[in-house]
């Protein structure tokens, strides 16, 4: 397996489209912060409280999210694209040892540039919203909540890159997955359309994220109900990756 993460790391690296994907990240991150920091600094009355500060710094969570669900399925779209899954599973013919080897290169990966991004916010948002005091606890876990979740919305991207196998297809997918449908099941009337809006991807995933609880869902049990719906879509991929051509 050393040698397939040495693989995957080589070719996640030397991929333009993965530098500056992850650059959009980190600028999306640092921009927002930087806009809804001034802009809650202008217009604010008197002090914000540090909790809000925190939230305003990394308010470019969403937008981030769908950067890393897009570098999620060029991870595996693009050699599918161009044809270099098949050299791919030459040199690797077990196919579930190739997407474990993408699996943990792209986490890693993603893990490391996401917790840069998400200190970088919030020490900017915080630096220009200046609020009276903020709990390190508090900071820390935020910062920790949108670095995984960032992650697991890239592991999202990466499923539906396996199952679909289409770029365009699987982003279009990963988008609706993540920022259209979860906002219009909102809209559903009913004690079962509250539950199933509490339990849809993002509405569960945010929470680790914002520290808050929905409902019947804490910060870390709306994690795992994204990371189960995180598995489901890399099962799937799984299945078909093992029974479909290249």
């Amino acid at each position: 397996m050393i040698d397939i993460f040495r693989s995957e790391w080589t070719k996640i690296r030397s991929v333009r489209s993965t530098v500056w994907t992850l650059a959009v990240t980190a600028l999306l991150m640092l921009g927002f912060s930087t806009l809804i920091g001034a802009g809650a600094k202008g217009s604010a009355d008197g002090p914000i409280p540090g909790g809000e500060a925190i939230m305003m710094s990394l308010s470019g969570v969403m937008f981030a999210s769908l950067a890393m669900a897009t570098l999620g399925v060029l991870v595996i779209s693009s050699e599918y694209r161009t044809g270099g899954i098949r050299t791919s599973l030459m040199a690797v013919p077990k196919r579930m040892s190739l997407l474990t080897g993408k699996i943990v290169v792209f986490a890693a990966t993603s893990l490391a540039v996401c917790a840069v991004a998400a200190a970088g916010s919030l020490l900017v948002g915080l630096a220009i919203i200046q609020p009276p005091s903020i709990e390190a606890g508090e900071a820390v876990r935020a910062v920790l909540g949108v670095t995984l979740y960032l992650t697991a919305c890239g592991l999202f991207g990466l499923g539906l890159g396996t199952l679909i196998r289409h770029t365009p297809g699987a982003i279009v997918s990963a988008i609706a997955l993540i920022l259209v449908l979860p906002q219009m099941t909102n809209q559903l009337p009913g004690e079962w359309g509250r539950t199933v809006s509490e339990h849809f991807t993002t509405n569960a995933g945010l929470l680790v994220a914002s520290g808050q609880e929905n409902g019947s869902l804490g910060p870390w049990s709306g994690f795992a109900v994204y990371l189960a719906w995180v598995a489901v879509a890399m099962l799937s991929g799984a299945v078909l990756m093992r029974r479909r051509d290249a």
